[in-house]
């Protein structure tokens, strides 16, 4: 069993002291989230590499999109559900239930988005996006076309594809780190 006081199984000792923007940033989740997320936690041990993370992070959440960021969420927890993965399902699935206003289409996009009831524009997505992870190299123009047709841009398929990537990424680091997600994401916007 993990140590539930360090946010991944692994020990990995700080390298050195986080500086005065990353400290802000943490002290600005605190204000937001009442909490630093365990992934930041997890990033922490190089400073680097915690900015690289989270510099991509806000650029495909929270930027300027042709994606809502109710969409992007939704996009993590199709991933994260096809991945199985425990910190991201938990994590964005308590964001969906927040920036919805929906509990009920949280638990569903974390269970099975498809049996949520959902616009066309967002099943063609989210099939996208599960296309992606599963089969990648069975991704043709057809793809890319179902979602022009579903009113999505070039640009906006981009987007997908980036955050559908993204979530891969982290998905695989979370569960080769046995990364805990935030006791605190369990009771979110229930």
């Amino acid at each position: 069993m993990s140590d539930t006081k360090r946010p991944i199984a692994l020990d990995i000792a700080d390298e050195t002291p986080l500086g005065d923007a990353t400290l802000a940033y943490f002290d600005k989740c605190r204000e937001k989230l009442g909490m630093v997320p365990n992934v930041l936690a997890a990033y922490a041990f190089n400073e680097a590499k915690l900015s690289a993370f989270t510099q991509m992070y806000n650029d495909l959440m929270l930027a300027d999109s042709g994606l809502s960021k109710l969409e992007r969420e939704m996009i993590a927890v199709a991933v994260s559900a096809v991945n199985r993965c425990y910190y991201c399902l938990t994590a964005h699935g308590a964001a969906v239930r927040q920036i919805s206003g929906d509990p009920e289409l949280g638990e569903l996009m974390v269970m099975n988005y498809r049996v949520a009831d959902l616009s066309d524009r967002h099943r063609a997505m989210l099939d996208f996006s599960v296309k992606l992870t599963e089969m990648p190299q069975e991704i043709v123009e057809a793809d890319r076309q179902g979602l022009r047709d579903a009113g999505f841009t070039d640009r906006d398929i981009w987007d997908i594809a980036s955050v559908a990537a993204f979530f891969n990424m982290s998905n695989r680091v979370a569960a080769a780190t046995d990364m805990r997600p935030n006791p605190e994401y369990h009771a979110m916007a229930r």
